[in-house]
């Protein structure tokens, strides 16, 4: 009996100074530009042994609690950081805290904060060589926008599930982080804005804006030209730049045969207005939009700021374009001013005013959303949903010809598709090594990275489609508001008024010029890319110009 009891007391004094020991690590994981990284997995070992493992939260953060057996030196202790596209590193864990809890056990506590490095891998140059490659083919129009944009973000996921499974260097984009790369915001708020458009084109609203315009002229054309500037940059500050041209240029394609001057005279003043006008709001141009949801600007934010310089550099271009069309429109004549009024009031005219009301109503009460989004943290696109739902609601409109006719699937499986190939951009580090780049160039400097942003945009918008293009810039613009001194969100401006008024220098520079073109052509009046940047051209260097001043004076 003696001999149990003492085995007893041996077995409880070993159990008694056993060690219950619990290893605690947490720290944030950063690229070099201070951006929190996720989904990097965190080893911590012990020499060669793992003691736990872990990954990185969306905020770069990672913690790591385990209980561990035996006594651990806290020397030899390390933490091993993997992503791919980064440089792995295993991190001598330092400064360990060596405490106890309040059952006594042994409690070790470390904190491990880390700036990874770029490596360049062949995820890299996959990634950049579809990016580039659809802005090709995008630019060139060798395939349709979409068309393009599918198969770029389809190789990319391809390349990564079927090459990257075997080789990790090659992996460039999971699903999940394709899916997180699409901005649903934008989407919806695209979708949302179709849907009220296409009800309220039923009401011949637009049709009748451009007859009133033409009645307030009194036969006037330069007159004319002007109003019809400004309903058209109006109208394209709330709805979409292309639908506006598409309801009112075939109008003023017939007003201009009637007063027997080249309908380009009121043509390329509208077309450009449309633009200019797109710029005004955050809902006026799709690059707005995407800016908007990405720094979550809010509408007002918008009018504030935009707003004003885009008034300015409308009543300067009403100046450009007569310098261009005032021959023109000294030719402009009618017989009889109020025969021709009464033909137009008869062919353009309100279709259904019981729908106009409903609409109006509806377009309010989004319209006041907008404005109050920011205060009631609402995202943009809400507001567009809702008033998509209350106007089909109330008007009773076919919701399968509305979603067949006047939703663009294909403008907005685009987008989504866009945004996966810039996403992988910015997973593989193309998009870090622009920014970096940008900054070194700026120096510093707020002035240099205005003007750097807005030429930039300006230029490379004239040429290749501005919405791929500021989906590019969008992470470059963030990093520099970052890291350059007192920059606020001026260099979101700088991004919106390059990218958006830059469309205005060539044919191709935005989608309204084009389809414009379009229409011209299908009347017996097709506009040449020369004759376009003729005009078109100066017009953009001009209003970049004021932009620029603007923005620089602190506007």
């Amino acid at each position: 009996m003696k001999k149990v009891l003492v085995l007893l007391g041996i077995l409880m004094f070993l159990t008694a100074t056993s060690y219950a020991t619990s290893l605690r690590v947490g720290g944030v994981i950063k690229n070099e530009h201070g951006v929190p990284i996720d989904e990097v997995e965190i080893t911590i070992l012990q020499g060669d042994k793992v003691l736990a493992h872990t990954a990185t939260t969306s905020n770069g953060s990672y913690f790591v609690e385990q209980h561990i057996d035996h006594a651990i030196d806290s020397k030899d202790l390390f933490v091993e950081v993997n992503k791919n596209t980064y440089k792995t590193e295993k991190l001598k864990l330092t400064d360990i805290l060596e405490s106890k809890d309040a059952d006594g056990d042994i409690v070790y506590i470390g904190t491990k904060n880390y700036t990874m490095l770029r490596t360049i891998t062949p995820a890299f140059w996959i990634s950049l060589i579809i990016l580039i490659g659809i802005f090709v083919l995008i630019s060139f129009e060798v395939f349709h926008r979409t068309v393009a944009a599918l198969i770029g973000a389809s190789l990319l996921l391809f390349v990564s599930y079927t090459l990257g499974t075997f080789d990790e260097s090659y992996f460039v984009i999971s699903f999940e982080e394709a899916i997180h790369a699409i901005d649903f915001n934008v989407i919806f708020l695209l979708m949302s804005m179709m849907i009220i458009v296409g009800v309220m084109k039923k009401t011949g609203i637009f049709q009748w804006l451009a007859y009133k315009s033409y009645a307030m002229s009194k036969g006037n054309v330069f007159k004319l030209s002007v109003i019809l500037m400004f309903v058209t940059a109006i109208a394209s500050a709330f709805l979409d730049n292309v639908t506006t041209m598409l309801l009112l240029a075939p109008v003023s394609i017939e007003i201009a045969i009637m007063l027997r001057i080249n309908p380009f005279s009121l043509l390329l003043p509208e077309v450009l207005a449309s633009n200019m006008g797109g710029t005004a709001t955050l809902i006026g141009d799709p690059p707005n939009i995407m800016i908007g949801s990405f720094a979550h600007l809010t509408f007002n934010d918008f009018v504030i700021n935009l707003t004003p310089v885009i008034f300015i550099i409308l009543v300067v271009n009403v100046f450009v374009m007569k310098f261009y069309f005032g021959k023109e429109y000294k030719k402009g004549k009618v017989d009889n001013v109020n025969e021709l009024l009464e033909k137009l009031k008869e062919e353009y005219k309100i279709t259904d005013a019981k729908l106009l009301k409903y609409s109006l109503f509806v377009l309010g009460f989004v319209i006041l959303l907008f404005i109050t989004h920011g205060m009631l943290h609402m995202e943009p696109s809400i507001a567009a949903m809702a008033g998509a739902a209350l106007i089909l609601l109330i008007s009773g409109a076919d919701i399968s010809e509305i979603m067949e006719k006047e939703v663009e699937w294909a403008t907005l499986v685009f987008f989504m598709m866009l945004f996966i190939i810039v996403g992988a951009a910015v997973e593989t580090g193309f998009i870090s090594m622009i920014a970096t780049w940008v900054k070194d160039l700026s120096g510093n400097s707020m002035v240099l990275a205005i003007i750097f942003v807005m030429w930039v945009s300006a230029f490379a918008s004239a040429i290749v489609d501005n919405i791929p293009f500021t989906a590019t810039m969008l992470p470059v613009v963030a990093y520099l508001s970052q890291t350059i001194p007192h920059a606020g969100n001026t260099l979101w401006w700088a991004l919106s008024l390059g990218a958006c008024l830059g469309g205005n220098g060539t044919l191709i520079g935005a989608s309204a010029n084009v389809v414009t073109a379009g229409l011209a052509e299908r009347a017996g009046y097709p506009i040449t890319f020369g004759y376009f940047l003729k005009v078109g051209g100066p017009a953009m260097i001009i209003s970049v110009i004021i932009s620029m001043v603007w923005l620089l004076i602190g506007g």
